[in-house]
């Protein structure tokens, strides 16, 4: 099979980074390329034209090969929801929840088989496969159950990158211990070593490569500078560096980082504008005086509804709303802005039923059966006739609470044509949506803050513009060309 792997000494060493900018580099150069990661843990996920889910990485990995996302590219995506259990996404499709103590047991054999059938199928139509390990490729007590990473490289036979951080510190000592826990027959595929996120004199470096290269007789074929980020965020643990709002910015809105947050990557569009700022509030912040506030998508919208009201933040929300601010809730957030969530077959938590912020007039039944495709659909708000496509993931069925006595005028209105994927208010200050992506539409994205502009009594932004994923194009160019200018290929293409 034809491959390279890309392993990394830790976590958020820049493995999906530079796996897609692999992806886009090859590409470019005439190769039909894939990525690969054959087990992710994530709750950034993206869905097929299929139905399928995948991680949201490699669905951004695809589109820098300038091919569709398919739900081969990650065979299995692991999607943590509390109490140590994680949902298993095997092919696209939720099999089971399981603890890290039963996967092994109940699905390393399985998982093995989707991983090595995927990858005969991807193989079989590619050129040239990119596959992305996970964590490190040499913690000695998970090793017998690593589905992910030298495995994959061995099966493969792969020409095989290790990527460290250099920003971190500690650099040669995470190279040369990951190198010294690898079997020999594993550390024989190394053939490079990438020293990413490097921000000082590459002259003061020099040094230390060459004592590296000799110690471990393996080339050190690029340093990637320090960027901005640039690449979609894989686990909330990158949040961590988003505290903070931009300076001079004209709009501020403010994201409350649930527990489980999930699908965050729906904000990289709103990120994007030059005119906003965003900032992810923790659940113990005060909220302050932002223009919006979101409450995003969640894994478990109970677990998480709590949380909300152990912290204080619930009130903090709804004083916030009764002011006359705006919130908007996506997919699990929406679900909290109903009036009640209800889980009666205890699919996502201990709880039967529990309040929300009672914000919109909706209950949410949690269920088993799980909502995952793709949409293309209407909008009616804030602005009325634009195409708007995205995708729902979630669990459970949100329904409109019909009031105890009929008015002759609804104070409620659906968001788009499709009147179960959404709602506002008659003020226009609370909406709700299952649609994730929603912000990657253009022009709704502008109308939408437009009218938190004219709140504020700014001029309208142009609202005549492209989908975000034509920024997602040039941010994967800009990606590309980082790598490219700063990463010898040689070593690894010879192996093909």
């Amino acid at each position: 099979m034809k491959a390279i792997m890309v392993v990394g000494t830790t976590s958020h060493a820049g493995k999906s980074f530079l796996t897609a900018a692999l992806c886009r580099i090859l590409s470019r150069q005439g190769w039909h390329v894939a990525p690969f990661k054959g087990q992710n843990m994530a709750l950034n996920a993206y869905v097929t034209p299929t139905g399928g889910e995948i991680g949201y990485a490699q669905a951004v990995q695809a589109w820098a090969a300038g091919t569709t996302p398919r739900v081969e590219m990650n065979p299995i995506l692991l999607k943590p929801q509390g109490n140590m259990t994680s949902q298993v996404i095997m092919m696209g499709k939720a099999v089971g929840k399981t603890t890290a103590a039963e996967y092994y047991e109940n699905y390393f054999e399985r998982g093995w088989e989707a991983i090595t059938s995927a990858l005969a199928k991807l193989s079989a139509e590619y050129d040239l496969l990119i596959c992305e390990g996970a964590g490190s490729p040499a913690e000695i007590n998970l090793k017998h159950r690593d589905l992910t990473n030298m495995r994959v490289a061995k099966h493969l036979n792969a020409p095989t990158l290790l990527v460290v951080d250099i920003d971190r510190g500690g650099a040669f000592a995470h190279v040369v211990g990951t190198l010294e826990l690898l079997e020999p027959e594993e550390r024989a595929l190394i053939k490079g070593i990438v020293i990413n996120k490097f921000r000082g004199i590459k002259s003061l470096l020099d040094p230390g490569i060459s004592w590296l290269e000799k110690r471990t007789q393996i080339p050190v074929v690029g340093v990637i500078p320090w960027r901005e980020a640039m690449f979609p965020a894989e686990d909330s643990l990158d949040l961590l560096e988003r505290r903070s709002y931009k300076q001079n910015s004209e709009v501020k809105i403010a994201i409350v980082r649930l527990p489980r947050i999930s699908n965050f990557t729906d904000f990289d569009p709103l990120d994007a504008e030059a005119t906003v700022s965003i900032k992810y509030v923790n659940l113990q912040e005060p909220l302050g005086h932002p223009d919006a506030v979101i409450i995003p998508g969640s894994k478990t919208t109970i677990t998480d509804l709590m949380a909300l009201r152990e912290s204080g933040m619930a009130d903090k929300i709804r004083d916030y709303a009764d002011a006359g601010g705006i919130v908007l809730g996506i997919c699990g957030g929406f679900q909290m802005l109903g009036q009640s969530v209800f889980d009666p077959e205890r699919v996502e938590s201990d709880e039967d039923e529990y309040p929300g912020l009672n914000l919109l007039p909706v209950e949410t039944i949690i269920s088993r059966d799980k909502t995952a495709r793709q949409r293309q659909v209407v909008s009616n708000y804030p602005q009325s006739g634009l195409p708007i496509v995205g995708y729902e993931i979630h669990q459970g069925m949100t329904r409109i609470v019909e009031p105890a006595k009929k008015s002759t005028k609804p104070s409620y209105y659906p968001l788009f044509n499709d009147s179960n994927l959404g709602m506002v208010n008659e003020s226009q200050s609370i909406w709700g949506c299952y649609l994730h992506g929603l912000f990657d539409n253009g022009p709704w994205r502008r109308a939408w803050l437009n009218y938190l502009r004219q709140r504020r009594g700014l001029y309208s932004l142009p609202t005549g513009i492209a989908n975000y994923r034509e920024q997602r194009e040039a941010i994967l160019d800009a990606i590309a060309d980082l790598v490219d200018e700063h990463l010898n290929l040689t070593p690894l293409m010879s192996e093909r």
